[in-house]
């Protein structure tokens, strides 16, 4: 790996059939331990239930507020700067249940390919 900066480019977002919006910020076979996405879920909005296989995920909140399930947990409420750790085949889920987008960075390891995605719906 070589050292490097990578440059944020919005008009990259694309829509994710889970229910989100994703900006891919970090995501490369060039470093696969690691990959960092932005997601951004409109208001209203829950995500489909899923988990990953092989793959620990962690939702860093940015802004917005969510209501997250994970596991067996009860739903929990999440705004800016709460972390959400989901162990890897995990049933997940989130719902923005503010007036404003739930935003929050999808952080993987080992990165994530959408070959490790499984629906549970």
């Amino acid at each position: 790996m070589k050292a490097q900066i990578l440059k944020v480019n919005e008009v990259d977002e694309y829509y994710f059939d889970e229910g989100c919006f994703i900006l891919e910020l970090s995501n490369s076979s060039t470093d696969p331990d690691v990959s960092i996405a932005r997601a951004r879920v409109e208001p209203g909005v829950t995500t489909k239930l899923h988990r990953l296989i092989g793959v620990i995920e962690r939702y860093v909140i940015l802004s917005g507020l969510g209501l997250v399930e994970v596991a067996e947990q009860p739903p929990q409420q999440v705004s800016a700067g709460d972390v959400v750790i989901i162990p890897a085949l995990c049933p997940q889920r989130i719902t923005n249940v503010g007036t404003e987008d739930l935003v929050f960075l999808a952080i993987c390891s080992p990165r994530f390919t959408e070959s490790v995605y499984e629906g549970s719906e």
